[in-house]
């Protein structure tokens, strides 16, 4: 965990000046940090101070790697181990306020400061800068807003939130129709969300990303990027009937006519008919959507059900979610090294390793009705059908395994390796896959490892 997890935050959040190694007591990069947790912009924010002081002692222990949004959430803001950044986004709320708080500190009481104290957006590791000389005509930060001198409001509303509010998971259904009319919620979101971002852009921060060179691709050039959720409503349809459906007869609308256990005829018609997907599949849309790289103008939401051939053809994609409930990862696999196949039951898909190289199995496999177990997924970035773009595929044994490929896409530290030797020197990026083992708790992820890559 590395020597801030031993640490007592609390203690030295309130007494900064203690408890810490000795060798920080004279880097100017730690006298700065204590100057700005014991200013009046922090001094009533326990926990922007604790952040604060983690992040910046990791750095100086040259741990930067141990900067994540996980390991934050569990050593600053108490969640336990198992605990999905996706769900809970109360790092990411924080770290908003720390950059405010840090560019009003530096702005106005600590104008003076010799070096400045930055979080650069996309990350949570500190970088110092030499404040610019007086006179020279740079822009310090501005500040948002004033700060008020009461307590942090949001501190215990906040945390009380994230933990009863913002931690949905995806559970076997106790009614089909509590299941569908959720469903439907969940896509008409998406579908907002698609069109509310719809010219907005987060600026770009000055990190180096390992992801960037992805996104860039599948969003910076003059092809369109289909992102395709899963067809929930199709997974469903299998489940019940028993009978996998193959993506040429799902193309010619099969599902309409898979056989059915007895159920209400209504129920049975919104499944052959309706539009629904996973709520893991909207907040990776929604993360999506919020990457500085995101091109509304080229980004198009398409239901599996309305893909055509020809769109995987001339065009970039991002494909959510296994065969099982998005048949189109079925064609976009068919050369990879890592597939999914699908068995007789949803517990029996397993992912096969074609060529495994030493220390790799030759097949993994989820006990997905235990409560807690292994599960696998694949992180893929293959060839379209005509190649001229890429398919970017996110497919897991479960939806666990779908959540932990895509909370490691938008927080890449565990894959930087591969993606950075995946990077060309002129910054394009070859095709790759990446094989994560992730744990299931309650169906919700808790974090990912890579197990396997390749790089073609």
């Amino acid at each position: 965990m590395g020597y801030s997890a031993a640490l007592d935050l609390d203690h030295k959040a309130d007494h900064p000046g203690e408890g810490w190694p000795e060798r920080f007591s004279d880097d100017p990069r730690w006298l700065t940090a204590q100057r700005v947790v014991a200013s009046r912009h922090f001094v009533r924010s326990r926990l922007l101070a604790k952040f604060l002081l983690y992040i910046v002692a990791e750095t100086l222990e040259d741990r930067k790697t141990n900067i994540t949004e996980h390991r934050i959430g569990v050593l600053v803001f108490d969640r336990p181990p198992s605990y999905s950044s996706i769900n809970d986004n109360i790092v990411r709320t924080y770290a908003r306020q720390l950059r405010r708080r840090l560019a009003e500190y530096f702005a106005g009481e600590g104008k003076d400061e010799p070096l400045q104290i930055q979080i650069p957006l996309g990350g949570y590791v500190p970088v110092f800068e030499p404040a610019a000389p007086k006179g020279a005509g740079a822009q310090r930060p501005c500040a948002a807003e004033p700060v008020s001198d009461a307590a942090e409001p949001m501190e215990q509303a906040e945390r009380e939130t994230a933990a009863h509010v913002l931690r949905p998971e995806w559970k076997r259904y106790t009614t089909l129709g509590a299941a569908l009319a959720a469903y439907s919620a969940m896509l008409v979101f998406a579908t907002w969300l698609a069109v509310h971002w719809q010219g907005v852009r987060l600026p770009a921060g000055p990190f180096s990303d390992p992801a960037k060179p992805l996104w860039t691709a599948l969003f910076g050039g003059p092809a369109n990027c289909y992102i395709v959720p899963a067809d929930a409503g199709f997974n469903i349809l299998e489940d019940l009937s028993h009978h996998p459906l193959p993506l040429a007869y799902y193309v010619k609308g099969g599902y309409a006519d898979m056989p059915l256990p007895p159920i209400d005829d209504h129920s049975a018609e919104d499944l052959r008919t309706q539009q629904f997907t996973s709520f893991t599949d909207l907040q990776i849309v929604s993360a999506l959507a919020r990457l500085p790289e995101f091109n509304p103008e080229r980004a198009i939401l398409r239901f599996p059900r309305q893909l055509q051939l020809d769109d995987l053809k001339d065009a970039n994609a991002i494909l959510l979610g296994s065969m099982s409930s998005n048949p189109w990862a079925a064609i976009a696999q068919g050369s990879a090294n890592f597939r999914i196949v699908n068995g007789d039951t949803m517990q029996a898909a397993t992912i096969v390793n074609t060529k495994p190289e030493p220390g790799e199995a030759a097949s993994y496999q989820s006990h997905w009705n235990e409560p807690s177990h292994e599960t696998y997924a694949i992180i893929a970035y293959l060839p379209n059908l005509g190649g001229s773009g890429h398919i970017l595929m996110l497919q897991g044994l479960d939806v666990a395994g779908t959540q932990a490929a895509g909370e490691t896409l938008m927080h890449p530290e565990a894959i930087a390796s591969v993606l950075r030797k995946a990077t060309r020197p002129d910054g394009s990026l070859r095709s790759f896959e990446i094989l994560l083992r992730s744990r299931s708790i309650a169906s919700g992820s808790a974090g990912a490892d890579v197990i396997g890559s390749r790089i073609y």
